[in-house]
């Protein structure tokens, strides 16, 4: 009996040491594993976890039709032009599209005092074909023909408040007096802004035809990943006018959406004309406030 139990045990023993080595084994890698996740910055771990999350959202998600689009209630979009004070000579059209210094900035200082939060093109389709939520009060400042001042006086203005905008750029204008250059496009895109099309030279998209995409769009698109680096995936129609012919041929040069100005959207391709209210030169920060209001689902 005693040598059958003392040959139990010398077989037992080995199978023991193994399991217990095992065992320590993965507890140590489990330990690493922590240790290794602990030390990581919290700003990576965050973005591990969202890109996660993001997968999971467009893999489980259906993108939402035409009529739900619509249903959504719309967020408010401002566009710009110029922001510099009157001139003798302006006419008095022209002022609609010229927000003198002191009236940008307190309008600037309205939307930040009121409670808004600028959002980005990405955020705002993801909203609208997924339901992604956005922030409380959202907003989206743009800004079209690359006229100078919304380098030097707009993107200052909205550094002091964490805003981003949006910036339809014409190529024509490129490094021409009182436009940007190419370097100033470029610093607003790395400071986190986005860069949309414009069209070359502010042609009406309604007359083109044949090679006028070519000139008006492809070419002007090309230009802009070159300055930037980056996939331009905006478009902002000339004068805010558009026919349905258009939208195939946006879409075939790779353009996500599209903006016009403050008139219906198509009941086929919402996303391909998105409104827009101008921002006036005659309105003081009241009054662009009712005006946000009460364009845009009253909200």
């Amino acid at each position: 009996m005693n040598n059958h139990i003392s040959s139990l045990l010398r077989n037992s023993i080995p199978v023991l040491l193994s399991a217990i080595l095992l065992l320590n084994s993965s507890c140590q890698s489990t330990s690493e594993a922590q240790s290794i996740q602990d030390s990581l910055p919290a700003s990576q771990e965050s973005a591990a976890s969202k890109v996660e999350g993001t997968a999971e959202v467009k893999s489980n998600t259906k993108v939402a039709t035409a009529a739900e689009i619509l249903a959504r209630p719309q967020v408010p979009i401002l566009c710009y032009h110029q922001i510099r004070n009157w001139k003798a000579t302006d006419s008095k059209g022209a002022k609609d599209y010229i927000v003198p210094l002191a009236e940008f900035k307190a309008q600037m200082k309205m939307l930040a005092d009121s409670g808004y939060h600028t959002i980005l093109p990405d955020q705002l389709f993801s909203y609208l074909k997924y339901g992604t939520e956005l922030p409380s009060k959202p907003i989206m400042l743009t800004y079209d023909d690359t006229v100078i001042d919304q380098f030097t006086v707009a993107e200052t203005e909205m550094k002091k408040y964490g805003f981003k905008g949006v910036f339809f750029i014409m190529t024509v204008s490129l490094g021409r007096p009182n436009y940007m250059s190419r370097e100033q496009v470029k610093s607003l895109s790395d400071a986190g802004h986005e860069i949309g099309s414009h069209t070359w030279d502010h042609h009406n998209v309604k007359k083109y035809q044949g090679e006028d995409w070519v000139t008006q769009i492809e070419k002007p698109t090309k230009t802009l990943k070159e300055i930037t680096g980056k996939d331009i995936k905006y478009f902002a129609y000339p004068f805010g006018l558009w026919n349905p012919e258009a939208i195939p041929e946006l879409k075939k040069r790779g353009f996500d959406g599209a903006f016009v100005l403050a008139e219906k959207r198509d009941e086929q391709d919402p996303l391909f004309t998105i409104r827009r209210i101008i921002a006036s030169g005659y309105w003081s920060p009241r009054t662009l406030h009712n005006s946000i209001v009460n364009s845009f689902d009253g909200k």
